[in-house]
């Protein structure tokens, strides 16, 4: 049976846009093993002449079932990224290997926030998706710091009750918060002392967003933060 630390195959069986940079690849496991909401797999690709490239990539998908999303950014210059989203097709077979990082993870339970930067917020969907699974709308609320609409992951699942869009550059005609980077007071009414704190988009934004959320009370102690950089 496969283990986290071993390599399986996974059938790539969809394909879907998220936004002009980010496709999600939905693959059903060959060994399936329940991930962790907030968890992720490596993706390994192999050349003819032996050469491996790999790369990390969040589970989007709520835990259960043999198949995981993985939703991949394409990156300038990524070799992986570019290559999932060029050359890859439904149908094809990719090595892969976890689910990995228990720290950034989440069973459910307790009531979190999660605070999410751009492609941030993958992981931090697999949460919100186990939340509205068990009918638990209160459990989690998030927030979203994106620049357009156009670049907002999962436009067409994301809203709800629980959720807050953060718009930095350009916001739809229907939004009532002006443009702007996220504040204190977008984080002030979340961020709630029973709650667990994830964090997670890119290092300037983790940064910012932890600073902030410690100025509006938070307890650092419950705040965890998984930050990425331009690996591709």
């Amino acid at each position: 049976m496969a283990t986290a630390s071993s390599w399986q195959t996974g059938v790539v069986t969809a394909i879907g846009e998220e936004t002009p940079h980010a496709k999600t690849f939905r693959l059903r496991l060959a060994e399936p093993r329940t991930h962790r909401a907030g968890q992720f797999y490596v993706v390994r690709l192999t050349a003819p002449d032996g050469y491996h490239a790999q790369r990390d990539y969040s589970v989007a998908s709520a835990p259960g079932g043999d198949e995981i999303e993985l939703t991949v950014e394409k990156l300038p210059d990524g070799e992986v990224s570019a290559f999932l989203h060029d050359v890859v097709e439904v149908g094809d077979v990719l090595q892969v290997r976890g689910p990995i990082g228990r720290f950034f993870s989440w069973d459910g339970a307790a009531p979190i926030l999660g605070v999410a930067g751009g492609s941030g917020v993958v992981p931090l969907m697999s949460m919100l998706r186990l939340a509205r699974r068990a009918n638990r709308a209160d459990v989690m609320r998030l927030i979203v710091s994106v620049r357009s609409p156009e670049e907002l992951y999962y436009a067409d699942e994301i809203a709800g009750p629980e959720t807050t869009v953060v718009y930095t550059r350009q916001a739809p005609a229907r939004s009532s918060r002006p443009v702007g980077h996220l504040t204190a007071e977008d984080l002030r009414p979340l961020a709630e002392a029973d709650r667990e704190i994830y964090v997670c988009g890119s290092q300037g934004f983790c940064d910012t967003a932890t600073s902030l959320l410690v100025g509006v009370g938070a307890d650092v102690k419950r705040i965890r933060v998984s930050r990425f950089g331009p690996t591709g």
